[in-house]
């Protein structure tokens, strides 16, 4: 599991935040008591569900201590928990499971999603978004390089540290056991001043496992140079010279 840097995963807050708003609209659930946000990175998509139900009862969960530690110091007030959501276990039926762009950093999707339903109330929700681009340019450069004859065989962990699935495997997991569900995928066209900038994106979440299975500090910086090489030939500027940066998420509402 990489570690995280909760002051660059920020620097992208609105474009990061946005999907979990986007999700949280789509909840059908007027008085939720009890929350979790599993994956809550430095509080943000915690606080936009304490917005939406200002009396519900919600905890934020990450594995991060980086994360966790921000998080408290943002949003004080709220009750933050440091575990590993691959591995948690409500002690009381809750409302609603909440979890954006973090579910993919855990494997065994197949019984994972069952396991997270269980600890809903009857008719609770769990709703999910998780990274859904791995056809993109984004992803496919930073397998290239990965491959790069340096590093090639330190890169086995990295390349399937994200679990990925498709819609209809979710559909086919969970449609046996809910009620309702819902499945979209929406992508986000972020506007980005540089091709440098796709690169600080990308640092902040799925280049981490790739740099730290790097053993110097110069054979990460050649490893970003060749990734900002491939960004700059796949995403090409636009009149104005800023680039647009196609991301494309998975959401998934469940309803117990």
């Amino acid at each position: 599991m990489p570690t995280w840097d909760a002051s660059l995963y920020l620097q992208f807050a609105n474009q990061r935040t946005q999907p979990a708003l986007d999700l949280i609209a789509r909840i059908n659930m007027p008085h939720p008591a009890r929350i979790i946000d599993l994956g809550c990175g430095p509080g943000n998509s915690t606080a936009m569900l304490k917005n939406r139900w200002p009396d519900a009862a919600i905890t934020g969960l990450d594995s991060s201590t980086e994360m966790i530690a921000a998080a408290a110091q943002a949003y004080p007030s709220e009750k933050w928990v440091l575990a590993d959501a691959a591995r948690w276990t409500s002690d009381a039926p809750l409302d609603i499971v909440f979890s954006n762009a973090a579910l993919q950093w855990m494997s065994n999707h197949a019984a994972l999603f069952p396991h997270l339903l269980e600890q809903l109330k009857p008719a609770g929700v769990l709703a999910v978004q998780i990274p859904s681009h791995y056809a993109s340019p984004l992803h496919q450069v930073v397998l290239e390089v990965s491959r790069n004859a340096s590093w090639n065989q330190r890169m086995e962990a990295p390349r399937n540290a994200l679990t990925k699935g498709s819609p209809s495997f979710y559909y086919d997991i969970l449609q046996p056991l809910v009620s309702h569900l819902d499945i979209w995928e929406t992508e986000y066209f972020h506007v980005m001043d540089t091709h440098q900038s796709i690169v600080d994106w990308f640092r902040g979440t799925g280049l981490r496992p790739y740099l730290e299975a790097l053993d110097s500090t110069e054979e990460k910086k050649l490893f970003e140079r060749m990734l900002l090489d491939g960004y700059t030939r796949a995403y090409p500027r636009q009149k104005d010279g800023r680039i647009l940066f196609p991301f494309r998420r998975l959401f998934i509402i469940a309803c117990r």
